[in-house]
């Protein structure tokens, strides 16, 4: 087995969840992970209450060190990771630009997992644009940071098709999962100098910006296909959602169905007793799970038992 001062160390930078397969994954295959760097605990909830990210409970749970700097552009986060002498960065969702003194610091240089099949989609949301825009493949790929949005040199790259059912929330958890095998091997093939980066082609670039609450708010005009990837691709954040008499209606699922009226986008239209019908763009959909304003997340029957829809009813006003 080798010793510590043989083995490469490792600084590993992230936040949230999406980096905790990764940090487990180098710890399990016996990398020197001498450092994890992850934002400062913040306030969460009703009661305000002082809360760890995931990647900081999961480094204490492996007991390793932990570095929550306020800033990484001041000489006390660039002394305390050079202190270090790092032969990698590891970067995965971090929340904050690493600058150039930070990236200058490993050996080998900051390797960064990102979740799209780079140069598509760089930027804070891939997996949910790629959803969105109704893409049939997505990825992971990692890369050798440098000072722009992901625009670093490509090294190595998983593709998986995005299945027919699949929300966000569980395209990424499938993406953490192979974004966790891929480090491992791109840190193996980079000590062994078999990788050979290639630079991204900027003329196939896009971009992936990160979406606000209000993003979530459903267009009736689009297509039934485009509203349903709208509503998976919103599933968790910021979820898709509507109004109905003033109130929000979340909408958790939802289908293509038959438009049996030429009714505006949003009019609510006949359909099965306990179906909820909408006319949208080009067609209808049937709503299938839904969550009131005060209420609980249910079947669209349960719902419309104890609160009935009248067909004319438009959603999306106010």
């Amino acid at each position: 087995m080798q010793q510590d001062s043989d083995r490469p160390r490792i600084v590993f930078m992230g936040t949230p969840d999406f980096g905790v397969p990764a940090l487990r994954a180098l710890h399990a295959a016996g990398h020197l992970i001498s450092l994890v760097v992850t934002q400062p605990d913040r306030p969460k909830g009703r009661g305000r209450k002082m809360v760890s990210s995931p990647i900081k409970a999961a480094a204490e749970s492996l007991g390793l060190p932990v570095f929550q700097p306020d800033s990484l552009s001041n000489a006390e986060a660039v002394d305390r990771i050079s202190a270090v002498s790092p032969a990698f960065i590891v970067v995965i969702a971090f929340g904050k630009i690493l600058p150039k003194p930070v990236l200058d610091i490993p050996r080998y240089g900051a390797v960064n997992v990102h979740a799209s099949l780079l140069p598509k989609y760089r930027g804070a949301a891939p997996i949910q644009w790629a959803m969105l825009n109704r893409e049939k493949e997505t990825g992971v790929t990692t890369m050798l940071m440098d000072e722009g949005l992901d625009t670093g040199d490509i090294l190595l790259v998983s593709r998986t098709e995005i299945r027919k059912n699949e929300t966000a929330s569980t395209l990424h958890d499938r993406l953490s999962a192979m974004g966790a095998d891929l480090i491992v091997q791109t840190l193996r093939d980079l000590a062994s100098g078999i990788i050979s980066p290639v630079a991204q082609d900027p003329g196939k670039a896009s971009y992936a910006p990160m979406l606000k609450k209000e993003d979530g708010r459903i267009a009736w005009q689009k297509s039934p296909e485009e509203l349903e990837a709208f509503v998976r691709g919103m599933d968790p954040w910021p979820g898709a959602y509507t109004t109905m008499s003033g109130k929000r209606l979340r909408i958790f699922r939802l289908a293509p169905a038959e438009r049996t009226e030429n009714q505006a986008p949003g009019t609510v239209i006949q359909g099965f007793p306990d179906e909820l019908r909408v006319a949208t763009g080009t067609g209808a959909v049937s709503i299938l799970e839904v969550q009131g304003e005060s209420g609980k997340r249910m079947p669209v029957a349960e719902f419309l038992r104890g609160k009935p829809v009248a067909a004319g009813t438009v959603l999306g006003k106010g």
